[in-house]
């Protein structure tokens, strides 16, 4: 709902209930970080990563999921993974989460597919993440094929991240949720994976928009198994993306019980459609994020 439904609607609910949390002493610390996935910034941090996280720790943000990993040279954002690891220690931040490219070895050999699984290892371990994260399907790929022989691909994949010590997951758009011939890419996903290699990150704003199901009755299906999430908001117009509190989902209505979910981390997103630009867009999600959604984790 917009911003201005949201805020009558919450005061059914009781005004100190959605009282700031300074003024509520009563309530106990956020128990997660609050996480920014970068692909938000991606155009600032390319033009300047340290400033931009700078930045956004002022706004409130504290851990991040990164993309964009050059596997060749071992670089995110123009820096050695190591400088860059150093980057966030300096500003006391951390990176639990990077999405990588993994769609683009789909039909390559296994030495070649395991060969860049090593790369991104490596990579995630100089930044000490908890998990890499396949994250997208180019659009010729998204078949009933490939959905068929995806899960024993993930399984593989997520062996070798498991064997090093780190986490697996998979995270979902829209296009996991058509039909193909009575069933669904994300059904074959998830039903065919095994969930001790192949964990899920749910981006909730892609659920919603495919309306075929809710984040809570995914969790109910699958307790334990979404350790990451994607929180953004639905334009009421174009059903693009949003700032958060400026569309269409209402995250104190739809948010799983994170217990049961198994979260581990949390990530705000907004993959375009700024109102102004995507520093005043990040920085009014953590606003309305803080006010009114962070006390549900």
């Amino acid at each position: 709902m917009k911003r201005r439904n949201f805020l009558a609607a919450a005061a059914t609910l009781g005004a100190a209930a959605w009282l700031p949390a300074a003024a509520c002493p009563m309530i106990s610390p956020p128990k997660y970080k609050m996480g920014l996935q970068l692909f938000t910034i991606r155009d600032d941090m390319a033009k300047d990563a340290i400033g931009t996280l700078r930045e956004v720790k002022a706004m409130g943000y504290e851990d991040f999921e990164v993309y964009g990993f050059d596997e060749v040279k071992g670089e995110f954002y123009g820096y050695p993974a190591a400088e860059f690891s150093t980057v966030l220690e300096d500003l006391n931040l951390t990176v639990s989460s990077g999405h990588f490219g993994f769609s683009d070895y789909l039909d390559k050999s296994s030495d070649e597919l395991a060969r860049f699984v090593d790369q991104c290892i490596e990579g995630a371990r100089a930044l000490n993440m908890n998990y890499i994260t396949w994250p997208w399907m180019a659009p010729e790929q998204r078949t009933l094929a490939t959905y068929q022989r995806l899960p024993d691909l993930l399984n593989t994949i997520g062996e070798q991240i498991t064997a090093a010590g780190l986490g697996f997951a998979y995270h979902n758009h829209g296009f996991e949720f058509e039909d193909h011939d009575g069933t669904t890419g994300y059904d074959l996903i998830v039903n065919g994976t095994d969930p001790t290699l192949v964990k899920l990150q749910i981006d909730m704003y892609w659920v919603m928009h495919a309306g075929t199901t809710t984040p809570k009755e995914l969790v109910a299906a699958h307790p334990g198994r979404y350790v990451m999430w994607h929180i953004k908001d639905m334009h009421p117009v174009s059903r693009d993306y949003t700032e958060l509190g400026n569309g269409t989902i209402d995250y104190t209505t739809i948010l799983p019980d994170p217990t049961e979910a198994g979260l581990e981390f949390y990530y705000l997103e907004q993959g375009g459609n700024y109102t102004y630009n995507p520093m005043r867009s990040v920085a009014d999600s953590a606003e309305f994020f803080k006010r009114y959604v962070q006390r549900y984790l």
